[in-house]
């Protein structure tokens, strides 16, 4: 299905297109690149468009860029970068899906990908791939809107005061949900309050009546509803609280799942999640509160929810033979702070079977950063981790946190801890794999999924 011409692409960009093509895609990477997809040749830490041939030859519909050889279908631009912004935004005023942008400190992605299945029950959706969401992802997820989808989820996210702002402005989000705020990304502010209002920028793209949906459990949500209200947008909550739009009444959890009852709007609402932690019912709501605001039927946005599954590095689970003992690999290495760090610790703690881990760093935690490590001793041993590896110069203050029989091993890097950790494990194991995406912990997690057989 065609996505854009080079007549569209020009008019949109105020660019000249060499001669006619159409695109099915966008791409900025050669290496992932589709055929029929448009190439962006950005410049970041490489200029692409040293890469144009490489992309000409793995098919590429055409080419966006300031400059091109002969022959190659390109429409020609004064700045690729900003060019890639106006196309966004152009697809955004000439679409008609309804944008839902989602942040928060913890889980942003895990709710975006839950959004997108809820809401592929009631149309096509489209939503932000990967953790397409910063300055160059949110224009990339806006210029990929196809023509005919009927919503459209864009993950959103900020490590300095005011990024917030310009990704709201380009999406101009009618539903926006703020799934949490806590000290995440803490070396860049002062306090979390500096955060939580960091994270109320997504107010500043949305036009009055809009709808901001906000945890009510979260201490710092008055300060944004506060800006919100002043904002004239109406504001939903979720939440433990009777007070709440969306309120937990009860919950129970199990190792692959659990079951989350809801009122909302004098009705009540049972959710079975396929995913385990106790932080998905959190989620569930959060996903309940969208449905709500876009008038969707709510029994049946429930029994969407159903089909989640954790996205790669973020909870999803494998059963590996590794040396030919039988484990439970659980791959939560996308990334980590001290809440989703105890939000693994408990999930796991769900599933019968020695457990064992293997930690990496977690960053941007400011002045504290060491505490933090340490404190992760005590929910780590209420959740009967056995063994754990820990690996970077702040983990190391866990391992001295921990018990002495606890302490699996250290090291600067984990690649160095695997033959030590392959060593420990036993038949049954469950092993947990988590840290921030710079630590490393990662190529470990698919490492071992290439080993086993």
């Amino acid at each position: 299905m065609t996505l854009w011409t080079s007549a569209e692409i020009a008019q949109a960009t105020g660019g000249v297109a060499v001669q006619d093509f159409t695109v099915t895609g966008l791409s900025i990477d050669t290496r992932t690149l589709q055929p029929g997809d448009l190439f962006v040749a950005l410049k970041d830490v490489r200029d692409g468009h040293d890469f144009i041939p490489a992309a000409v030859l793995a098919g590429a519909g055409g080419v966006l860029c300031e400059r091109s050889d002969k022959g190659v279908n390109a429409v020609i631009v004064d700045d690729v970068s900003n060019a890639l912004e106006v196309l966004g935004v152009h697809a955004r005023d000439t679409r008609k899906a309804l944008r839902i942008g989602v942040t928060g400190s913890v889980g942003k992605t895990s709710v975006k990908e839950a959004l997108a299945v809820m809401l592929g029950t009631f149309g096509l959706s489209h939503k932000s791939l990967k953790s397409f969401n910063n300055h160059i992802g949110v224009p990339i997820t806006l210029a990929t809107l196809p023509e005919g989808a009927d919503y459209a989820v864009f993950e959103m996210g900020m490590n300095h005061a005011g990024e917030m702002s310009q990704l709201s402005k380009w999406v101009q989000p009618q539903i926006a949900l703020i799934n949490n705020v806590v000290g995440a990304h803490l070396a860049n502010f002062e306090n979390v309050e500096g955060i939580a209002d960091a994270k109320a920028e997504i107010i500043d793209g949305m036009v009055p009546g809009s709808l901001l949906i906000l945890n009510g459990d979260n201490p710092y949500t008055p300060r944004i509803r506060a800006k919100a209200e002043a904002a004239n947008l109406r504001v939903l909550t979720f939440g433990h609280s009777d007070a709440d739009d969306v309120a937990i009444v009860s919950a129970n959890s199990h190792a692959l799942g659990g079951n989350v009852r809801l009122r909302i709007a004098k009705q009540q609402i049972d959710v079975t999640l396929m995913v385990p932690g106790e932080h998905w019912f959190m989620n569930a709501a959060a996903c309940m509160a969208v449905a709500y605001a876009a008038d969707l039927p709510l029994r049946k946005a429930a029994m969407a929810l159903r089909k989640i599954v954790p996205a790669p590095g973020r909870g999803d689970t494998r059963t590996l033979i590794i040396d030919g003992k039988q484990i439970t690999l659980i791959d939560e290495s996308y990334n980590a702070n001290p809440t989703s760090m105890r939000a693994a610790f408990a999930a796991s703690a769900l599933r019968p079977g020695r457990k064992l881990a293997l930690l990496g760093d977690m960053f941007e935690l400011g002045a504290d950063e060491l505490e933090r490590h340490r404190e992760l001793a005590e929910p780590l041993i209420t959740a009967g981790f056995e063994r754990v590896f820990v690996a970077g110069e702040c983990m190391r203050f866990l391992m001295g946190a921990m018990p002495q029989p606890m302490r699996g091993g250290w090291s600067t890097k984990p690649q160095t801890l695997l033959t030590k950790l392959k060593g420990e494990l036993l038949d049954g194991d469950i092993l947990l794999i988590k840290g921030s995406n710079a630590s490393g912990v990662g190529a470990v997690a698919a490492q071992l999924k290439g080993e086993s057989v």
